[in-house]
């Protein structure tokens, strides 16, 4: 993948869930919640302050974060499906 994210920005790759069953009822792919948690693929340099210095984001390529059901845009690119979203998206990085 050729895309590099701006600023404060990060292209995330959902980690998809096993097959998802309520009481033994195996649920369809279109009624299954998207997965909130994804791994960084790519980060942008950092969030530029009103000084102009530009400060370095907290999460990075390869960390496997956990963000909000709503958060970010998606975007498919070379067939993949991809989430961009800010840093303050982001609700932890799992260790």
């Amino acid at each position: 993948m050729n895309l590099r994210p701006l600023h404060d920005r990060l292209i995330v790759e959902r980690i998809e869930e096993g097959e998802q069953q309520v009481n033994g009822i195996i649920i369809p792919d279109s009624a299954k919640e998207k997965p909130q948690q994804g791994k960084v693929v790519a980060v942008g340099n950092g969030k530029v302050k009103d000084d102009g210095k530009v400060t370095p984001l907290d999460v990075k390529a390869g960390d496997t974060i956990l963000f909000g059901k709503y958060s970010g845009q998606e975007i498919k690119v070379e067939g993949r499906e991809y989430l961009i979203m800010r840093e303050d998206e982001v609700l932890a990085v799992m260790a």
